[in-house]
């Protein structure tokens, strides 16, 4: 086996492969990356003589990935090294074309004077990578990746209640449906996407941490292909592919829990708000609340937060319907968090009162965007 490419191109594949090898595993061959590489336009004799396709391929027990690259193939072959110590090596490779070959035992790589070698891994022992699942439909790599972002932030972190760590992924005609919850949030966001075939439908849990990883590294232009089985997900997009386990359990549905009757309504500036819940959240020790009271009279919301002498507060215009005067307090990380995932001028608040539910979306509100947040009951001196 023997290639040449360009150490940028090696250097991206192998980073994107890499990324679902497990840190720590008792099968050491799991800490591998497969490379194969498929000759060019041969002679005839077995000996590659122009561009060629190099495959890049990892997994652990939970997911697996595989990238697709043009080099040029010298001979075909495949072989197993260590993908973490490969990754290394190619972050500190000279920027010039890079040599690859098996050499006995040895895979080589070299560039403009500088050689490394590394230990080969048996190819016997790897086991073969799970196969895409059937592919459901298309969406906007763009999209996508926005909407995995915007309700990833409330997902859970606790292990132990494994389905509050998903994503709901669900589809439905010509809409794709993403949510996520740790019980004191709940983020939704919908996004337009092409079925392979009218009618297709599917509701599962993927691991919000994997999906987060996947929406970041597949690009973003283009359409991505989603494939789903009973217990898969796969996606794949420009040369790349990866499956991921999905997680049991189901998430709660969030219709009813969105459904607020005759709640007061707050309109307010986006940018404005955030940079004052950041400003006043200085002072806000551990997940003491950042309260807002908003004033219908004075079309304003005041928000402070602190105790004692150490306090913050900061007023800013807002127009109050459905209430004089409404005071709600909120954890400061997880208001920031959602507030960051909008990005219009002005956003709705849907308020129910201190204790209760309350809604953020954008002015507009079309739907396709909701985050819904608990308020906390709490007297600020």
């Amino acid at each position: 086996m023997e290639f040449r490419i360009e150490r940028g191109a090696l250097a991206e594949a192998v980073a994107w492969a890499a990324r679902v090898l497990p840190v720590r595993s008792p099968v050491p061959v799991l800490g591998g990356l497969l490379l194969d590489m498929e000759s060019g336009d041969g002679d005839g004799t077995g000996v590659g003589t122009g561009a060629g396709r190099l495959r890049i391929s990892g997994l652990d027990y939970e997911a697996s990935a595989r990238i697709d690259v043009e080099a040029e193939a010298l001979s075909p072959g495949k072989v197993l090294v260590m993908g973490r110590r490969l990754l290394d090596i190619c972050k500190v490779l000279p920027d010039s074309p890079v040599e690859c070959a098996v050499e006995g035992s040895r895979f080589t790589v070299s560039g403009d004077g500088a050689r490394f070698g590394l230990s080969v891994l048996p190819l016997d022992d790897y086991p073969a990578l799970p196969p895409l699942p059937q592919v459901r439909g298309a969406v906007d790599a763009e999209l996508f990746a926005a909407a995995v972002a915007d309700v990833a932030v409330a997902a859970g972190r606790d292990d132990t209640l494994p389905a509050l760590t998903g994503i709901r992924l669900g589809l439905d005609g010509d809409t794709m449906t993403l949510a996520a919850t740790d019980r004191y949030r709940f983020a939704v966001r919908t996004v337009p996407w092409k079925a392979t075939a009218p009618g297709e439908s599917a509701d599962v849990l993927v691991s919000a941490r994997r999906l987060t990883e996947i929406a970041r590294s597949l690009g973003r232009s283009g359409l991505v292909s989603v494939a789903l089985d009973a217990g898969s997900a796969g996606f794949e997009h420009a040369g790349m592919r990866t499956t991921v386990r999905l997680l049991e359990g189901r998430l709660p549905r969030h219709e009813k829990l969105f459904a607020m009757e005759d709640p007061a309504e707050a309109v307010v500036d986006r940018a404005r708000l955030t940079e004052a819940v950041k400003r006043v959240s200085v002072v806000a020790d551990g997940d003491s609340p950042v309260q807002m009271t908003f004033s219908r009279a004075d079309a304003s919301v005041t928000l402070r937060a602190g105790y004692e002498d150490d306090v913050a507060s900061q007023r800013l215009p807002a127009a109050l319907e459905g209430a004089e005067e409404l005071t709600v307090a909120f954890n400061p990380g997880y208001l920031a968090d959602a507030l960051a995932t909008f990005t219009g001028p002005s956003l709705r608040l849907r308020l129910m009162g201190a204790g209760q539910r309350a809604m953020i979306t954008d002015e507009a509100d079309t739907g396709s965007h909701r985050h819904l947040l608990m308020s906390v009951r709490a007297q600020l001196a």
